[in-house]
């Protein structure tokens, strides 16, 4: 098979939580584990960081890798979802896995693959295993794909977990509190394993901290400890929260001997774009008029994100939006800017929100929105409506921010 062939396969033949939805949520690691013995063990075979979280994870995940890689280590990066290509995936010091190992990776286990039933996201955590072990990197960033306790990636023994925050998010596999989420991203504590956390909540704190006594872990709240500020190319003021967890999170490290100088730091939260190649978090596709993207897609990362959005000068705001059909509309109609011209549109996915039942959501909440037939139609739309001194912003979904990067 080519490697078109291949993704195509992956992505048809098998369940997927961001295309499928609840169907494709497993609920024990059996499959995994199963996996990883077939593998020969590969999570074994190198050092990692496992780091959970409701939002931030992804951008925090990239801060670590960027400032591990200016410090010379070989360095693995494994996040979820992709943008553009399913490559995207899995880096090693900031360059995607081949398309030739993602082809006889798939070609090789393709019988046991289908023998055993296993989801994409089991395929993809033992490609990403098998890869960086092959590869012999130093240590490998491991970004949860959803919750913690049952995430196919939590068979690692990290040398630090990390847990950025807590938000309602998911509640259809986690749980409707924030207390029970917490309990399954606390999920990735593991014994006498440190544990950074990034955001103290009242509701949610004495969660990590009856699981990391349990489990005789040493837990930092990195938003409690006062350190120096560092400048980051990630813009948005809700970087902040992340900087500060990745920074503590790399004193663990150091407290292991890692060799880490300030300056690794420095350099590696001001390049990492450049290091890792992240997109899609506050990124600047245009000036004039100013157009803004985030994959911001739930209640917290949306209200970060829009106050960030209601500080810029403008004199139009323009927003391009979609959803999935399985987001509550109702946890994020408060947030959503009343003197916007809204741009409605169904990301390209089988679990996209059809642009028409979007507006009767836009109308009930008396905002000006028209549909359009794709994510590219509503984007274009926007830029003809903008003059110079307009911004636009396109957001909603990851799914959206994808078809226009």
């Amino acid at each position: 098979m080519t490697y078109q062939d291949t993704v195509k396969w992956m992505f048809s033949q098998l369940p997927m939580y961001q295309k499928q939805g609840k169907s494709a949520y497993k609920v024990d690691l059996s499959n995994t584990i199963l996996l990883a013995q077939h593998l020969n063990n590969p999570e074994n075979k190198f050092k990692s960081i496992h780091v959970a979280g409701t939002n931030g994870k992804g951008s925090t995940s990239h801060m670590l890798a960027s400032i591990l890689q200016e410090s010379g280590y070989k360095v693995g990066l494994y996040t979820s979802p992709h943008l553009k290509d399913y490559r995207e995936r899995i880096k090693i010091n900031g360059k995607e896995i081949s398309k030739q190992f993602v082809i006889q990776f798939i070609k090789r286990n393709k019988p046991f693959f289908e023998t055993n039933s296993l989801s994409f996201f089991e395929m993809t955590v033992g490609l990403a295993f098998d890869y960086f072990a092959k590869q012999k990197v130093d240590i490998a960033v491991i970004e949860v794909g959803l919750g913690g306790r049952l995430d196919s990636t939590n068979i690692i023994t990290p040398e630090v977990s990390v847990i950025t925050n807590i938000g309602l998010d998911h509640v259809q596999f986690l749980g409707n509190t924030l207390e029970s989420i917490a309990n399954e991203k606390g999920g990735i504590i593991k014994s006498n394993i440190p544990v950074v956390i990034g955001e103290t909540q009242n509701e949610t704190k004495n969660v990590f901290k009856r699981i990391a006594l349990v489990k005789k872990a040493k837990i930092i709240f990195a938003d409690k400890i006062k350190s120096s500020k560092y400048d980051c190319d990630l813009k948005g003021a809700y970087q902040d929260k992340n900087i500060k967890t990745a920074v503590q999170s790399i004193r663990e490290l150091q407290l292991k001997q890692y060799k880490i100088s300030e300056e690794d730091i420095k350099y590696g939260l001001l390049n990492v774009v450049k290091n890792t190649g992240l997109l899609g978090r506050w990124q600047i596709l245009k000036q004039s008029p100013k157009v803004i993207c985030d994959t911001a897609h739930n209640r917290e990362g949306l209200e970060i994100v829009l106050k960030q959005l209601q500080r810029e000068k403008y004199k139009q705001l323009h927003i391009v939006f979609g959803v999935v059909n399985d987001k509550n509309l109702e946890t994020i109609a408060d947030l959503l800017p009343i003197n916007a011209k809204y741009y409605l549109c169904k990301p390209n996915i089988p679990r996209g929100l059809d642009s028409n039942k979007l507006k009767l959501y836009f109308n009930d909440q008396n905002l000006i929105s028209n549909t359009y037939n794709s994510v590219n139609e509503a984007y274009k739309k926007a830029l003809e409506n903008a003059n110079s001194e307009d911004v636009v912003y396109v957001g909603g979904s990851t799914f959206v921010v994808a078809e226009i990067i």
